[in-house]
């Protein structure tokens, strides 16, 4: 029965070392992964980061339409008029509006 004991024992000693050394290995390899991650990962996004066009500067304001001859326009609006397309009130709101931006 002493050897027999002895056996268990030493089965003991040799699987507790083997599960501490393990571990040990696991937790040494998950770490040396994560930082290998880390670094991949810093990597994609700088060079995700440089795809990217600089920031393009905000667009011009569009340019105010060139200024209607007013003239041109009150010819246009007594041509309707004439034809019937507009109302005398509303050639005269049309043409106060043209002569208030002059």
């Amino acid at each position: 029965m002493p050897g027999l004991l002895r056996g268990v024992a030493r089965t003991a000693v040799v699987a507790g070392t083997a599960s501490a050394v393990n571990g040990r290995v696991q937790r040494r390899q998950a770490a040396k992964f994560a930082d290998r991650d880390a670094q991949t990962a810093a990597e994609r996004q700088q060079a995700y980061e440089a795809q990217q066009p600089a920031a393009a500067p905000a667009p011009a304001a569009a340019p105010a339409p060139p200024a209607e001859d007013p003239i041109k326009r009150l010819k246009e609006l007594a041509a309707l008029k004439d034809q019937g397309v507009l109302t005398e009130e509303e050639f005269a709101t049309e043409k106060a509006k043209v002569l208030a931006s002059t």
